[in-house]
């Protein structure tokens, strides 16, 4: 695309970006564009009726023929008529038009968060927090900007509509004035989009950047203070934020100078329109009440003009903003499935077969793994750092879709279960356990459906009761942002307890004891070893828990390259090493 032809392609993007907008609430912005006509309309009916009292009222008192009594009070009554129409006018329009404004932010914001919730789990490895949080708050917020100043945008056309028949109804010559400002305004609008459109792209991708920084610099605020990296934290943060003020300010500057002539504009007009009516007033052509008339009307286009120039500048932004928008909102969603299948009611046994996976195209962390998990059996996953463990438990609880292979959950392709079946039948544990600034209560019962005696069922199971007995409040802690206020135990116990309210048919521990005491873990395995309608991966550490599983299967460099019960596993010379290295670790 051409220089010249980018601010057209601009206008044009912009035209297309709000009939988009338009039809997320078509009912409110019609209501504020109707309003914004009936403002209009009052408008140019003031200055008619301002040029009929110059030259009925005003004019004939000075030369000494005082107006009747009737004609001051229909003079009066349509002052007040209008200024009645304008008002109503002025309601409709800022009224409705914030109301369309801010629902369609809430559409496009609810938009954002569907489809981002709905993305398979590898989309976020790409998609950092702090990116996905400015997109659903700056750049949500941007691109319904354009909608602010649209009704009374469209007011500025009923506007020089009606103004212009009203100037021709007066003066041809006048209204040729007039006419010559709106192709200055549109030749201004395009040098304006021609150098603004790349600045305010950087400003919409720098925002995004400075929450990305923030984000990581709060979220890893332990290792940040741990390993001094402060100074370097606020150095890159820093960095990101001169060069969005950098960027701003460019925008800054041009919007100045482009608000300044808009300002201008009408000025202009108005000193023309007086320099070209006291000549024709001269000639005979017009009244003075009309040069009044013409010269109010352009008094009143001052503010609605610069309103529509902030319409106009208002597009080069928005459009950047949508276009990073859609980079998310157009993701291809996991395809819909043709008919979800449900789950049999028996124990849930799992098969895979020629599975492999990998997080980079050509590099498979699981390569060629075929697997059989018995119903209610409880299998232990083991193998040195970088072996496929933790992988291979997400592909299995259905979170990430092999490369190739399938996984079938009792006798069922897993991908063509119905999603919420499968939540409800697998439950997850992880390492790092996430919990939110809530009680403990809204951390276990996520749902609010759980009675009292479930969730104590669930803290005994979990062997957390005595701990959450001992607060003063209870399951009514607040725990802080992601549970900040427990230990690291503490807070796998909540999430494991969370785990077991539901009664998952398949649960899955990723190291989700590690920093539990090793009785207390021992305690948790044996309970979970008693429920025989439960199956239960388990990617652990400890030499304690892995004697607990029915089967342990040892996967090294992705593959499985042993299977069996703990004890027959040490005659395998790597399993017995790595046995070796857990205890010394431990003791």
């Amino acid at each position: 695309m051409g220089a010249d032809e980018l601010p057209a392609a601009t206008f044009g993007r912009g035209l297309r970006l709000v009939g988009s907008l338009v039809r997320l609430a078509p009912g409110p912005i019609a209501v504020a564009v109707v309003g914004a006509a009936l403002y209009s309309g009052a408008t140019v009916l003031a200055t008619v009726l301002l040029g009929w009292v110059t030259d009925r009222l005003v004019l004939p008192t000075f030369a000494g023929s005082p107006p009747s009594d009737h004609r001051l009070w229909l003079g009066a009554a349509g002052i007040l008529a209008l200024a009645v129409l304008k008002v109503s006018g002025v309601v409709c329009r800022r009224f409705f038009g914030s109301m369309s404004a801010e629902r369609i932010r809430r559409i496009l914001r609810q938009d954002l968060s569907d489809r981002v919730v709905g993305m398979p789990l590898v989309w976020y490895r790409d998609n950092p927090a702090g990116e996905l949080l400015a997109l659903a708050d700056n750049d949500a917020e941007v691109t319904g900007e354009v909608i602010t100043p649209l009704p009374f945008s469209m007011g500025v056309m009923f506007l020089a509509l009606f103004s212009g028949i009203s100037l021709m109804m007066v003066d041809q010559v006048l209204a040729m004035v007039a006419f010559l400002i709106f192709p200055a305004l549109m030749a201004l609008n395009r040098v304006y989009s021609r150098r603004v459109e790349r600045p305010a792209s950087a400003v919409q991708a720098g925002v995004g950047k400075v929450s990305a920084v923030a984000h990581e610099s709060f979220d890893g605020a332990l290792i940040v203070k741990s390993m001094g990296r402060a100074d370097a934290e606020v150095e890159r943060f820093s960095h990101a934020a001169l060069a969005l003020r950098d960027h701003r300010l460019e925008v800054g500057y041009l919007r100045a100078g482009f608000e300044a002539v808009m300002d201008v504009l009408p000025n202009l007009g108005i000193i023309a329109v007086i320099i070209v009516g006291t000549y024709r007033i001269e000639a005979g052509a017009i009244r003075p009440g009309q040069m009044v008339q013409v010269a109010a009307l352009f008094t009143v286009l001052a503010f609605p003009m610069r309103v529509f120039g902030f319409f106009l500048e208002s597009i080069p932004p928005s459009l950047a903003a949508e276009r990073r928008l859609d980079g998310v909102l157009h993701q291809p969603l996991p395809g819909a499935l043709p008919g979800p299948v449900g789950l049999p009611e028996e124990s849930l046994g799992l098969s895979v077969s020629g599975l492999r996976y990998g997080h980079l195209p050509g590099q498979y962390v699981l390569d060629g793994v075929d697997l059989e998990i018995g119903g209610g059996e409880i299998v232990a996953l083991v193998g040195s750092t970088g072996a496929g463990k933790s992988t291979l438990a997400t592909i299995l609880g259905g979170l990430l879709p092999p490369d190739e292979g399938t996984v079938r959950l009792a006798g069922v392709d897993l991908t063509t279960v119905d999603p919420h079946e499968r939540t409800e039948a697998i439950a997850f544990v992880f390492q790092e356990s996430f919990l939110f600034a809530d009680t403990l209560r809204s951390n276990i019962d996520i749902d609010g459906r759980a009675s009292d005696d479930e969730i104590t069922d669930a803290l005994d199971r979990a062997r957390i009761r005595p701990f959450v007995d001992g607060l003063a409040s209870g399951l009514d802690t607040i725990v802080g942002e992601r549970g900040v206020t427990l230990s690291g135990g503490q807070r796998q116990r909540v999430a494991l307890a969370r785990a077991l309210l539901r009664r998952p048919r398949v649960l899955i521990l990723d190291d989700a004891t590690s920093a539990v005491d090793a009785r207390i873990e021992h305690e948790i395995l044996t309970g979970l070893h008693d429920r025989s309608d439960v199956t239960t991966i388990i990617v652990a550490q400890r030499v304690s828990t892995i004697a607990l599983a029915d089967r342990v299967i040892y996967l090294a460099q992705g593959e499985i390259v042993a299977s069996g019960t703990h004890e027959e596993l040490l005659a395998h010379p790597g399993y017995e090493a790595l046995v070796r290295a857990y205890e010394q670790a431990e003791s």
